[in-house]
């Protein structure tokens, strides 16, 4: 019964989309009508608000990470359940139930997954996302390196079979999500992120 519930449960959490949410209350357009349309962090900066774009930084890693602690804290630590519930929680940040299934690209909240299962492999996320992004000031592409490196790091890091192979599905939905910005560096049209502003 847990390995339909927690899912689920992760599932009804990451449905809240912390861009949506974050836009409405600071008075900012509607991030899934504006900007690049995409309901996350890079594009509530793009529509004009830091502190807007912070809290839904933190808001979408939240999503990921809490659901796989409080699991592992109060239920158990068995990989499986854990790997089920951040499934169940990026797959809500993708397609939330509370608006009409059109989510958000899920880096951060992959990233607050990783940081769940692996502490350590997650902050190594970060440091490969900040390293790509300042050499070739690009944050699809940050995005996309960091999700192909990610289940090699979890392999080296000698890491359960099932954190390994979440890692691999969250990369393959990951470059799924950013087809778009895949088609736009190879005709090299990507916006690239504006260091100073």
């Amino acid at each position: 019964m847990l390995y339909w519930l927690l899912p689920a449960a992760g599932y009804l959490i990451g449905s809240v989309s912390s861009a949506i949410v974050v836009s409405a209350l600071l008075q900012l357009p509607d991030p899934r009508t504006s900007g690049s349309r995409n309901p996350g962090a890079t594009n509530v900066l793009r529509l004009g608000s830091k502190i807007g774009a912070l809290l839904t930084l933190v808001g979408d890693i939240a999503k990921g990470l809490l659901p796989i602690l409080a699991v592992s804290c109060w239920i158990s630590d068995h990989a499986l359940l854990l790997v089920a519930t951040g499934l169940g929680a990026f797959l809500g940040h993708l397609f939330p139930l509370y608006f009409k299934f059109a989510g958000g690209k899920g880096v951060a909240t992959a990233l607050g997954v990783i940081l769940a299962i692996h502490p350590l492999i997650g902050l190594i996320q970060i440091a490969t996302w900040l390293l790509v992004a300042l050499v070739f000031r690009y944050s699809s592409l940050a995005a996309l390196v960091t999700a192909t490196a990610t289940p090699v790091y979890l392999w080296l890091a000698g890491d359960e079979t099932s954190f390994i192979v979440l890692g691999g599905v969250l990369a393959v939905l990951l470059f799924w999500r950013h087809w778009q910005n895949i088609g736009r560096l190879i005709a090299r049209t990507e916006s690239k992120i504006r260091l100073g502003r």
